[in-house]
């Protein structure tokens, strides 16, 4: 008893006995959370070891602060470092539940262009058992109120708190050696931050994160024409040729680039209670004047839409942390889709986006890219009941966007975004034609209803092509930019596929989006081909006859007969015909058996292709982050001058009107100066 009752004294009346009581209850709390709330992928005795010790080190050095100090000051520090921590679990869990990645400098850097609907989303994401992040730190405050802890107001001799300061060190650079011991590398070669989290903890990623962060910035002060070389040099080497079959079979034709938000290929020929999801997208897949891909991945990392939107106009990886669109897009110099089109072929390019302008940067990464025209939300009218979660309605935007598209001098590139099919899957019952599957997930069960709105909003757009004729003249090309249920609902995942179990190799396999292009007379058909986004500038541009051999880019098209079908994912994972990896483990790719014991044919196989996706990823990087192209101009293309472009309403459509008089070709001319408003039907309730 004399033992128990020195403990209860030393506990709860000296400052180093409330400083053991604060860290032993953050620590454990942050290991439950760990194993409850994320997917790290912990596999095997050490790393299990690691991830019950990795918090205790960060603990001890940052609460060990408030030792420092005397009186009552020095619990109540304590405390606040406490909550601190807590609440950047806390904003890591829901973060990770929508993008299952940790939070970023360059993502908190960037907030501000991607905070559109922001607290619809948190509070669609967060559960209840989420705050149990703050529990230790309430315990402790209450426990402090009703005086439970009697405050020692004598200050520590220096040493004590130095002492637990340099202990805490150490077993920081313990855990670091022992990490290091399971995986050499880890913080130089690895592109998942789960392993580093898994390894080291939260508080350890977040420096990681930031001194990685501070080294990119740098990059680019320190860049210089040497450097390009080595990427010039790989590229020329792994040159894959476009398909002279298809070469210019779309030569000159308008280009329609559909965003398919957070559509997976999954969707495609998916019933829900005996309905089809998706008929009109169905339709155009099958279609025998479409080129489909079933092998088509998305591989965006934390930028995600801009991610996928890098890759599409540049051919270029999003970045390992944050978005490259938002962190780069009004700084670098870029060779993009619009500018190549543009200057070759004399295309008019646009965007069209029911959304806010300034979400990922859009506003200032499109002049970048030399896009002639933005017509973002300034553009739209919006009324209540108009718009939903990020933009206008689907069907609401594409019927607005028809006083537009007539206008457009051709041949034009647009891409046209749509997103109502986006997080948290949130629709009006008078907008709902089908049921919500019945998971029990609520983050995965609206999603088909939002798809099916979608697909109805594209066979409206598609009849209004078919009426006015502009389908005849135009390439049209529908894309998935990334997945819409996340890696953190395997159960529901499988229910919706009708299958038993749901793992991390299913999940990578689960990364197919739609890629389609469609046009009369193309000799189309489903593409096997394995492939991701990085190829559909090269894919694209083999179709319009576009010589590409002189620019940078990291795809090939996947028309090409001898394409690499390596799919890159920006966390080092990859797909190929043959063989999958998920996070270090590897499996055969048709069987989803994981490769046990791989012989030396294998190995070298697995080995060569890891090193080609890490030599892309890296070599990619280079070129953002040290902007690399302001070092290279390709033949016949003129850098892109920003300072030449202008998105607001009144200046450009002045601008648009100008240059469609020039012209003389737009749909309104060829209409004989009427508008085609009329050709466009909707059912959107709101629009009756």
């Amino acid at each position: 008893m004399a033992h128990l009752k020195s403990l209860y004294n030393w506990l709860f009346k000296t400052k180093l006995g409330f400083f053991s009581f604060v860290v032993v209850l953050f620590w454990i709390k942050t290991y439950l959370i760990y194993k409850t709330k994320f997917n790290l992928g912990v596999v095997g005795p050490m790393q299990e070891f690691l991830l019950l010790f990795n918090p205790l080190p960060a603990a001890i050095l940052l609460i060990g602060i408030g030792l420092f100090f005397k009186g009552r000051k020095s619990y109540w520090i304590m405390v606040i470092i406490d909550f601190l921590l807590s609440l950047w679990l806390f904003s890591n869990i829901l973060y990770y539940r929508e993008f299952s990645d940790f939070l970023s400098m360059s993502i908190i850097k960037t907030s501000g262009s991607t905070s559109d609907n922001l607290g619809k989303s948190i509070v669609g994401i967060t559960h209840g058992t989420d705050f149990l992040c703050f529990i230790d730190v309430i315990i402790i405050i209450i426990l402090i109120v009703f005086k439970v802890f009697k405050i020692d107001v004598k200050r520590l001799k220096f040493r004590i708190p130095a002492l637990i300061e340099v202990l805490a060190i150490s077993l920081l650079g313990l855990n670091l050696t022992m990490a290091q011991s399971d995986r050499s590398g880890l913080l130089t070669r690895t592109f998942d931050n789960n392993y580093i989290v898994k390894y080291l903890g939260m508080n350890a990623f977040a420096v990681y994160d930031g001194v990685k962060t501070a080294q990119t910035e740098s990059v680019m002060a320190k860049a210089n024409h040497n450097d390009l070389k080595a990427v010039q040099n790989y590229l020329k080497k792994n040159y894959i040729a476009p398909n002279p079959a298809y070469y210019g079979v779309a030569k000159g034709k308008n280009v329609l680039v559909i965003h398919l938000e957070s559509f997976q290929q999954f969707l495609i020929d998916y019933k829900y209670k005996g309905k089809e999801v998706t008929p009109n997208l169905n339709k155009i897949y099958h279609a025998n004047d479409t080129i489909s891909f079933d092998n088509f991945f998305n591989q965006v990392g934390q930028g995600k839409t801009s991610d996928a939107e890098m890759m599409i106009e540049n051919s270029l990886f999003g970045l390992q942390s944050g978005s490259a669109m938002s962190s780069y897009g009004t700084t670098n110099t870029f060779q993009s889709a619009p500018a190549i089109l543009g200057q070759q072929a004399g295309y008019t390019s646009a965007v069209m986006h029911g959304g806010a302008g300034s979400f990922w940067n859009r506003d200032n990464a499109y002049k970048s890219f030399g896009y002639d025209y933005f017509m973002p939300l300034s553009y739209y009218t919006n009324k209540k009941g108009y718009y939903n979660g990020y933009g206008i309605k689907d069907k609401i935007f594409f019927d607005q966007s028809v006083k537009y598209i007539e206008h457009l001098p051709q041949p034009f590139y647009l891409k046209m975004i749509t997103v109502t099919n986006h997080y948290p899957y949130d629709l009006n019952k008078e907008d709902t034609t089908i049921g919500k599957t019945k998971t029990g997930d609520e983050t995965v069960d609206g999603y088909i209803q939002t798809a099916h709105y979608l697909d109805e909003a594209i066979g409206e757009l598609m009849t209004y092509l078919q009426k006015t004729g502009l389908d005849k003249n135009t390439l049209i090309m529908l894309y998935g930019d990334h997945y819409g249920i996340s890696g953190n609902h395997h159960k529901a995942s499988a229910e919706l596929l009708g299958e038993t179990n749901f793992n991390d190799f299913d999940n990578l396999q689960f990364q197919r989006v739609p890629l389609m292009f469609h046009m009369p007379g193309l000799k189309g058909g489903i593409n096997h081909t394995y492939g991701g986004e990085i190829d559909v500038r090269p894919t694209l541009f083999n179709l319009l006859g576009v010589d590409d051999k002189n620019y940078i880019q990291f795809g090939h098209s996947l028309l090409a007969k001898n394409a690499p079908q390596i799919v890159a994912q920006r966390n080092g994972d990859f797909i190929t015909p043959e063989y999958s990896r998920v996070e270090g483990t590897y499996y055969y790719t048709k069987t989803g058996k994981r490769i046990r014991h791989p012989n030396k044919a294998v190995r070298e196989q697995l080995a060569s292709i890891s090193n080609t996706v890490t030599s892309e990823l890296s070599l990619s990087d280079r070129v953002i982050t040290g902007d690399l192209l302001r070092f290279y101009t390709p033949p016949d293309f003129e850098p892109v001058k920003k300072k030449n472009y202008s998105y607001k309403k009144k200046e450009s459509l002045r601008k648009l009107k100008k240059e469609e008089r020039k012209k003389k070709n737009s749909l309104y001319y060829q209409n004989g100066k009427k508008s085609t408003k009329d050709d466009f039907k909707t059912d959107a309730p709101e629009l009756k």
